[in-house]
């Protein structure tokens, strides 16, 4: 009976290969995770929408908008990569710990980092980020510093901001706003001027494109 010979993969081929799947990598890595950071954003714009309904809802009720977040109904789930402020920012609910620090006069809440510990940072806010501005108006606090709560009631405005490291550089933190009343917005490192309806979130620094 005559024997096969079985023949296998040379060095040459075996060393091709790996150069093959080492290029795939370099090309298909940073792609995901982008598409991750991506799909971390969601977390801002859903929740700057819930802070939108329950200041609208707050006002429908009282003729104004308040600083406090658990006043008006606000409380984003735990194990936030954002942090989200609705003030003067000087009170944020401390969630560096189980159970979260709560008290009545929180004007935000911090980065979860009892969850995420020291893999991801919290953010401090600085109105310099922002370059938000309303169409109309120009003497309230929430046009000079978004994240606040200005004007005379009825004739007021708010404005929320949410910030978080999602990519895990050391450098840039992605930003987003949301408004009560119309606004334009020009994005850090991006020429174009967008306009923004009451409502919507837009992002004000996008992380996930720049990292300085």
């Amino acid at each position: 009976m005559k024997l096969l010979k079985r023949r296998g993969f040379t060095l040459i081929e075996l060393m091709i290969v790996v150069a093959i799947i080492g290029i795939l990598a370099a090309l298909a890595i940073p792609n995901f995770i982008r598409f991750q950071a991506r799909s971390k954003q969601s977390e801002a714009k859903a929740n700057l929408k819930s802070l939108f309904t329950a200041q609208r809802s707050w006002y429908q009720e009282h003729d104004g908008y308040d600083q406090m977040i658990h006043k008006i109904g606000f409380n984003p789930e735990r194990g936030n990569r954002y942090a989200y402020f609705n003030g003067s920012n000087t009170k944020l609910e401390d969630r560096s710990k189980a159970p979260a620090g709560v008290a009545t006069d929180d004007q935000g809440v911090t980065v979860d980092t009892f969850k995420y510990g020291s893999a991801i940072t919290n953010p401090t806010y600085g109105g310099t980020v922002m370059t938000w501005k309303p169409v109309v108006g120009g003497a309230s606090p929430a046009t000079k510093d978004p994240g606040s709560v200005g004007g005379t009631c009825p004739v007021c405005e708010f404005s929320g901001v949410a910030m978080g490291n999602i990519d895990n550089e050391t450098t840039g933190i992605d930003s987003w706003i949301i408004g009560s009343i119309d606004g334009t917005n020009q994005p850090q490192n991006e020429p174009q001027t967008d306009n923004v309806p009451a409502g919507q979130p837009q992002n004000t620094y996008n992380d996930v494109n720049f990292d300085t």
